[in-house]
């Protein structure tokens, strides 16, 4: 496509003469008016064109709209606020509990000399004086608490909670860390995809273009009787299967143009990225990428690691007794006097009070037999934490090998990316010698379609021996978990 400049000087330059041939020869107003309107709709037609194609967008832009759009991204984030809010709720715990409750109540009041198991709290404990004979007469009444439970001593258990909830915090956020690394790596992969892609439609249309101009010499030799009639049929041919190579290299191109903006999580069909230096230079080989280390996938595995160590330590702390502090105040009213036992059935008497009291003290709690049930819970999350260890070292392992892999991988491709121009030339110069034989007659057609096949091929080698040096690049930062080794090399 041309520069939008340099289309404007064009029809600045179509525009002036227009002028001029008003100012020599006035009697023609409407060959200038033809030129005028032609100008307008050109500039028209332009700025439609420009404005449909929207501006370019370099690798680093559209690693930004990835990381603030990629709903997963968002997802991970979410998970990272939600275990932030439970570190501060396991927190509270170290608070004291504060309970209050106020009632009112219309009952009878008869009760009998005994205990009664209180059923987990679901029976009801009435209060009242012993009488030969129930009175079924009831009473308004009322009742007023203030508890609190303050957990002083608990061993441990407290701080394991917190210490679990904190670790836990952490392997949600090298979770959301190894996602955004990984999305990064997936959005400049299908970006250097992309790029290929448009580097193989424009060598399909080149191919397109030599095989109709070859088409066109051949006709021409057939039709003076030059050449023989199937020489016509192979160049059309050719020329057909050259269109069926770019109608398949545009194909490609639209799938990684909507696959790029998927992973930027705004899905387009008109995406225009900038070629920046990809196809200018070659990579080089990096200095001080020999480690794995901090490879964030391997920093994930090394938190869900230490989670299931914090998880086994908080459920092993669990069968510990907590020492409490205790403090009470109540009240209690009644439609009962307290002093000859007279009832009065007005709502009034009940509810004013008639009694107070307060309590301190210090409460131990132990549930001896919860043992069973914290040794069984202690050993499944230690088979956990082996289970994680295990997988740390499966990944570890994997990722030793896909590092030497690119390493191994970069050098080669380095190699065939140097080749490329050669190969490339050389079918150039293959290509001239033929069809400049096939003119003289001293060659035949299927040499000159071979030679058009061989330089077809040797274009599309070039490109994609640039285009998997940088991707063998970017294998290597991904093993490495450094982004940097391939950014950096894009200043």
């Amino acid at each position: 496509m041309n520069h939008p400049t340099s289309i404007l000087s064009e029809m600045q330059n179509t525009f002036h003469p227009s002028v001029q041939s008003q100012e020599k020869d006035p009697s023609q107003p409407s060959k200038t008016r033809y030129f005028v309107r032609l100008t307008l709709w050109t500039l028209v037609l332009v700025g439609i064109t420009i404005s449909g194609q929207g501006q370019q967008v370099n690798l680093q832009q559209v690693l930004n709209e990835s990381k603030q759009n990629y709903p997963l991204l968002k997802a991970k984030q979410a998970e990272v606020t939600s275990a932030q809010r439970r570190v501060k709720s396991a927190n509270t715990e170290y608070l004291p509990n504060v309970i209050i409750q106020d009632q009112y109540t219309y009952a009878t009041n008869n009760s009998v000399t005994g205990s009664y198991y209180p059923n987990e709290g679901t029976a009801i404990s009435p209060s009242g004086g012993i009488r030969p004979d129930n009175i079924y007469q009831g009473v308004f009444g009322s009742f007023t608490t203030a508890l609190l439970e303050w957990k002083i001593i608990n061993f441990g258990k407290v701080t394991a909670n917190v210490q679990a909830a904190r670790n836990e915090m952490a392997r949600s956020q090298l979770e959301y860390e190894n996602e955004l690394f990984q999305q990064q790596i997936r959005v400049i992969d299908s970006y250097l995809l992309l790029l290929i892609s448009q580097k193989l439609v424009t060598v399909q249309r080149s191919n397109l273009e030599r095989a109709r101009i070859f088409r066109e010499v051949v006709a021409s030799g057939v039709s003076s009787g030059m050449r023989p009639g199937v020489d016509s049929s192979l160049a059309n041919a050719e020329y057909t299967k050259a269109q069926l190579l770019l109608l398949e290299s545009q194909r490609n191109e639209k799938a990684q143009r909507l696959r790029l903006s998927e992973l930027t999580g705004n899905l387009q069909d008109s995406l225009a990225v900038d070629s920046m230096s990809f196809y200018t230079k070659l990579p080089i080989i990096p200095a001080g990428a020999s480690s794995i280390q901090n490879n964030p996938l391997l920093r994930l595995y090394q938190a869900q690691t230490s989670a299931a160590e914090a998880r086994s330590i908080a459920v092993r702390r669990s069968f510990r007794p907590s020492i409490s502090f205790l403090a009470a105040g109540w009240a209690r009213g009644s439609g009962v006097s307290n002093k000859d036992d007279s009832y009065r059935t007005d709502f009034a008497s009940g509810v004013n009070y008639q009694v107070y009291n307060y309590m301190i003290g210090i409460s131990t709690r132990w549930n001896l037999t919860s043992i069973f049930k914290v040794h069984n819970d202690y050993q499944s999350e230690k088979a956990q934490l082996q289970r994680y260890q295990e997988l740390y070292n499966d990944q570890s392992l994997k990722l030793n090998r896909q590092f030497r892999e690119s390493e191994m991988q970069f050098a080669l491709t380095l190699d065939q990316a140097r080749l490329a121009p050669v190969q490339l030339n050389a079918a150039r110069r293959a290509m001239n010698q033929a069809r400049a034989r096939y003119e003289s007659g001293l060659t035949d057609l299927p040499t000159v379609m071979q030679s058009l096949l061989t330089l077809n091929r040797a274009e599309v080698d070039q490109y994609v021996a640039i285009s998997n040096a940088w991707r063998s690049l970017l294998l290597q930062a991904a093993a490495t978990g450094d982004l940097s080794l391939f950014l950096n090399q894009l200043n």
